[in-house]
């Protein structure tokens, strides 16, 4: 599934991928479900201490719209609903490890140890 475009000329495709994760939480978003692989909203609340209920449900919505992130209800009582990423959420979050790693260097100043050989 593509991801959409929004109104406005993107400069170039970093342009492009930023307005796409541009908000406060949806990095954090993608890194929880990238851990997790699928995540309640209760769960996703409890793993991103500081989100309100009404910020992480607006910027799941987004990601849901540009394809990011897939919803499944269940139909049971209580209801359910679950969060994971599609394909193409994937894709960005192995987009976004080097920009993890530089943030570890530089910002944290801890480098991950060296593969073995």
């Amino acid at each position: 599934m593509p991801v959409g475009r929004r109104p406005g000329a993107y400069v170039c495709g970093t342009d492009a991928a930023m307005d796409i994760i541009d908000g406060k939480w949806k990095v954090s978003i993608l890194w929880a479900l990238g851990e997790r692989g699928r995540c309640r909203f209760g769960e996703l609340r409890r793993l991103l201490p500081g989100v309100t209920e009404k910020v992480l449900a607006a910027q799941l919505r987004e990601l849901e719209a540009d394809g990011i992130v897939h919803r499944e209800e269940y139909d049971e009582v209580p209801p359910r609903v679950e969060y994971s990423l599609t394909d193409v959420g994937i894709q960005l979050n192995e987009a976004l490890e080097p920009l993890t790693l530089w943030g570890k260097k530089h910002v944290l100043g801890a480098l991950p140890a060296p593969a073995p050989h």
